[in-house]
């Protein structure tokens, strides 16, 4: 074989295991992208694995109890109340805003302006405005207030027996008993119930206290405290008071005479059915199954408020009418009383005149 041809296959080989080579090369190349691809879409399914199929919460029953100690001697139909709004911690904050700013008002001023605002929260967060301590509470802690939701949200009977036995501790201490504000059940499931159904008190205590033995020189009677309470009387109707308790026997919240079913399954689409309507932000009927208004009740509603003004102002017409008229028959009485007491001094006249008529005929 000559040189050349020597040459020509040395060239041939190099040339050849260039190819093999850079071959080798794209197939590590590419392999390394495949992996790099895999991993990321193994992160991104990790990632968005827990925010898709979250598994509900579990907390143990110590913890529940530490959770529900705060609010456990609460009266019912306000625990009731408490125990919903907090399925919602997101709008807890902004409502006890709106509660502060509001707590000069009352009773039906407060469910008109309540009313009015269009406010776009949950009913239930709507339902403790009239609460403004217990709302401030919630945002103050709004850890303890997001785990208590999550917990009635995960396990609602779980939460019923951490209160009950809570209660159980209290009583059992002396603390809790019936008083002239609640009047405390002494069955086999603690009840507390407001003294009167449409004024709620709050109590006032220590959960570092109420729940342990009495200390020497402790009076057990003051330890809870009641400094002030909230009539939550026909007004509130709409917002479920007057209809919330808690039946115990099956551990069932009922808020607006109805049991409260939502649940971790269920929370992004169950609407507990109430009276009054909830808002979006822009002030807008949210479209609901039940708060869903058109344009034509909006319409009927703007016309009948317009009528209702009317109506008082015709109510105040006819009232100074009214006021008029007896003015008028006032004036006319006194006008006739003069006339009575002109004919009967017209009637002394005569029979004067006829008096003197005698004796002039005697006379003559």
């Amino acid at each position: 074989m000559s040189e050349r041809q020597i040459g020509n296959c040395a060239q041939r080989g190099m040339h050849d295991q260039g190819r093999h080579l850079q071959t080798k090369q794209w197939q590590q190349a590419a392999l390394k992208i495949s992996t790099m691809v895999l991993a990321v879409i193994v992160m991104a399914c990790m990632l968005a694995a827990p925010a898709a199929a979250q598994g509900a919460p579990y907390y143990e029953p110590g913890q529940l109890d530490h959770m529900v100690s705060r609010i456990a001697l609460y009266p019912d139909p306000l625990l009731a109340q408490i125990l919903a709004a907090a399925t919602f911690p997101e709008q807890i904050p902004e409502a006890a805003q709106w509660a502060d700013q509001h707590h000069y008002l009352t009773g039906d001023r407060l469910a008109y302006a309540i009313q009015a605002d269009q406010l776009p929260w949950d009913p239930s967060v709507q339902a403790l405005l009239p609460f403004p301590s217990v709302l401030d509470m919630m945002a103050s802690d709004m850890r303890w207030t997001s785990d208590l939701g999550n917990a009635f949200l995960a396990e609602q009977q779980e939460v019923m027996y951490a209160v009950q036995r809570m209660r159980q501790r209290a009583r059992d201490y002396g603390y809790l008993r019936t008083g002239p504000q609640i009047i405390v059940g002494r069955g086999a499931y603690i009840t507390i119930l407001p003294a009167r159904p449409d004024y709620v008190v709050v109590p006032y205590y220590d959960p570092v206290v109420v729940y342990e033995r009495p200390r020497p020189g402790i009076f057990v009677g003051a330890v809870i405290g009641f400094r002030f309470g909230v009539g939550v009387g026909v007004a509130f109707r709409p917002w479920g008071w007057g209809y919330n308790r808690i039946a115990w026997e099956r551990r069932e919240v009922y808020i607006n005479n109805t049991p409260w079913r939502r649940d971790w399954n269920n929370r992004r689409e169950y609407v507990h059915p109430y009276t009054v309507r909830r808002y979006s932000e822009r002030h807008e009927p949210e479209r609901h199954e039940l708060w869903e208004r058109s344009e034509r009740e909006r319409e009927s509603a703007r016309y009948g408020h317009e009528r209702f003004e009317e109506h008082r102002e015709d109510h105040r017409h006819d009232d100074r009418g009214r006021e008029a008229h007896g003015h008028d028959d006032r004036e006319r009485e006194a006008h006739g009383h003069d006339d009575r007491g002109r004919e009967a001094h017209g009637h002394d006249d005569r029979g004067h005149d006829d008096h003197h008529r005698d004796d002039h005929g005697d006379r003559h």
